[in-house]
């Protein structure tokens, strides 16, 4: 047992005033140890696409059909299986439905309760009455409470009080109301906690809406990835962040994002690329943006030639008079002639409608409370890696050398490779939205494509891709962890650079989209190392051929679910079609897993060892009980 100070126990009195209470909480610990351990949902790559993650949300990856099969099927069958689960996933608009079929009886309402009330109470078993209460929508925690806790006595009055219960709810009206509060607590204890392995933003077109549902999430943590990191830096005011994710935005169609959630016109980027450039057609905007772009990553290329991106440094490599760029390969025509605010002499030189421009875009993404609401979400449950109950997240990579071994890189002075690298990168990212100083700002951009960022992993070619039409230029070199990734001594050595068990921890990684229709696996390494990129956008199921993967892991072991394209809010109230889900048990425990093998069954060990030490204490006469 640990030494506990007299002070340390003094304070835990406080608490714990007496002999009784100590006990008490004792008892309530060792307890909770024994139950078994959470489920935890990893997901990835969601890329924007709300309608889709909003119902991997609502369905719980497939989980609520799973166990309502497993409760009712035999009774009700498949279809009026699936009808309940339209209405657990969307309880208002089911409701409104059935209302308007005039289905919505006194008896069908009363049945649709007490199905509800089941499957909760299944649901309702791995955790504590003290856990429940708390996920139950407040309004009606009463009401759930009771119903999810009847028990059978000699002369059946709990069954008649849980029967008055559910014939009052009715009679008052209340019906509807209740069945959206249960259906709400339903899909909180299916899933105990989700963790979403980054890149919320880009591509798709509502990340924004996004956001919005997985702030209601009530256990959620972020492992931030490269378009993370990039509107990270933007709203942070990293002026070349904030022109990428304005090119990104333009490229994709998306610019309904900044100006009606974000509050960001586009009109003086319009304005600028109509007076300088002679239109604000999406071609010319993109080349416009694209040129600032270069010029404001040559800057910070320049004032860190730490980085080593020097070969990035791509403006002045054009010959302006043949209207060609020399690479490391050769020479190639540009696509284009129009620089009209370059000069050759000092092409990374802002014009000073350019400076102007800048200023003002600046201003806009740090002044927009809406944004800063989200992104203060995003740094408040993120961060560059986490490790949880024995598993490693990161969305990127762990930066690697030709020979395997971790790579060395040289930021402020000080050499950081693998864990260090990311402890690194996790300081710097939260600097640069406590304290926007120029350094932490222009680290958010080399995070976002710098050569061995771990959010990156890759050499950006974006200038190549913009204005030379050979595509063999385009293929961007990829940092060689991702050769070594499907190599189990590098997993492991990985895992063992984090502090956790290579043989019973995980890697789950994100970033890259798994070609699933051409038979690559995202499992990795001997099953080490799971890449969830499955493709939740739809710009990225066609290289994926499956729309999104989501890993359980839960107290009997780990499987992965690969998700087929969702066909939209409609067609499931109209017709409960689902999701449809292929699963695939990756990962069988020998023995079930409780809550004394996880992170938090290691707190609460700690808490046991502390009381014990107060107790001792009391019955010794060492501290006197109030």
């Amino acid at each position: 047992m640990a030494d506990y100070s007299r002070e340390y126990l003094e304070l835990l009195a406080e608490k714990y005033p007496s002999r009784a209470a100590a006990c008490s909480e004792i008892v309530n610990l060792r307890a909770i140890l024994s139950l078994p351990k959470g489920t935890e949902h990893f997901i990835s790559d969601l890329h924007g696409e709300y309608g889709a993650v909003r119902h991997i949300l609502n369905n719980c990856s497939g989980v609520i059909l799973e166990k309502v099969r497993r409760l009712f099927e035999q009774e009700i069958g498949e279809e009026r299986c699936r009808g309940l689960c339209s209405l657990i996933y969307y309880p208002r608009e089911e409701l409104n439905c059935l209302r308007e079929q005039d289905k919505l009886s006194d008896s069908a309402l009363r049945d649709v309760l007490e199905r509800l009330r089941t499957l909760a109470e299944m649901l309702s078993g791995k955790y504590t009455r003290s856990y429940v209460r708390k996920q139950m929508p407040a309004d009606w925690s009463f009401v759930l409470d009771e119903l999810l806790h009847v028990q059978r006595d000699e002369e059946e009055n709990q069954l008649r009080y849980h029967d008055t219960l559910l014939d009052t709810i009715v009679e008052t009206g209340s019906a509807e109301e209740v069945i959206v509060a249960m259906s709400e607590l339903i899909k909180r204890l299916a899933v105990e906690r989700l963790h979403i392995v980054g890149d919320i933003f880009d591509r798709g077109s509502e990340p924004a809406r996004l956001l919005d549902a997985l702030m209601e999430h009530p256990n959620i943590d972020i492992q931030w990835g490269n378009h993370d990191i990039l509107w990270l830096g933007a709203a942070a005011g990293s002026p070349a962040c904030i022109f990428t994710v304005l090119r990104i935005s333009v490229d994709y169609g998306n610019t309904n994002l900044l100006e009606r959630r974000y509050g960001i016109s586009l009109r003086p980027l319009t304005e600028f690329s109509r007076k300088v450039y002679g239109s604000a057609s999406g071609r010319m905007l993109h080349h416009a943006l694209n040129t600032l772009g270069f010029k404001l990553e040559g800057q910070i290329i320049k004032r860190h030639p730490g980085y080593g991106m020097d070969s990035r440094l791509m403006l002045e490599r054009i010959d302006f008079e043949h209207n060609t760029v020399r690479l490391d390969e050769g020479v190639y025509p540009l696509n284009t002639s129009l620089w009209p605010t370059i000069d050759p002499a000092d092409p990374y030189r802002l014009t000073a409608e350019e400076e102007a421009l800048v200023e003002e875009y600046v201003s806009a993404f740090r002044e927009s409370q809406a944004l800063r609401r989200h992104i203060d979400f995003i740094y408040k449950n993120g961060s560059t890696y986490l490790c949880c109950n024995g598993n490693l997240l990161y969305h990127g990579c762990i930066p690697m050398t030709g020979d395997g071994q971790f790579a060395r890189v040289r930021h402020g002075g000080k050499w950081y490779s693998g864990k260090s690298l990311l402890d690194y990168a996790d300081i710097v990212v939260k600097s640069a939205w406590a304290n926007h100083d120029e350094s932490a700002l222009d680290m958010m951009w080399y995070l976002w494509c710098g050569n061995d960022s771990p959010f990156s992993g890759r050499v950006f070619h974006t200038f190549e891709r913009a204005v030379v039409d050979d595509k063999s230029t385009w293929e961007e070199p990829k940092n060689p962890y991702f050769r070594f990734w499907d190599d189990e001594n590098a997993a492991r050595m990985i895992l063992r650079e984090f502090g956790l068990d290579p043989d019973s921890g995980h890697i789950i990684n994100g970033h890259t989209p798994v070609k699933a229709k051409k038979g690559e696996s995202p499992v990795k390494a001997n099953g080490k190392l799971f890449v969830i990129d499955g493709g939740f956008c739809k710009a990225y199921q066609a290289t994926t051929g499956i729309a999104g993967y989501t890993l359980i892991y839960n107290s009997h072991g780990l499987r992965l679910k690969s998700h087929r394209p969702f066909n939209g809010v409609a067609r499931v109230l109209s017709n409960n079609e689902d999701m449809e889900s292929d699963s695939v048990q990756v990962e069988s425990f020998a023995r079930r897993r409780y809550i004394a093998d996880t992170d938090s069954g290691a707190v609460l060990c700690r808490r046991i060892e502390a009381l014990e030490a107060l107790l001792a204490a009391y019955r010794s006469g060492d501290i006197q009980e109030k």
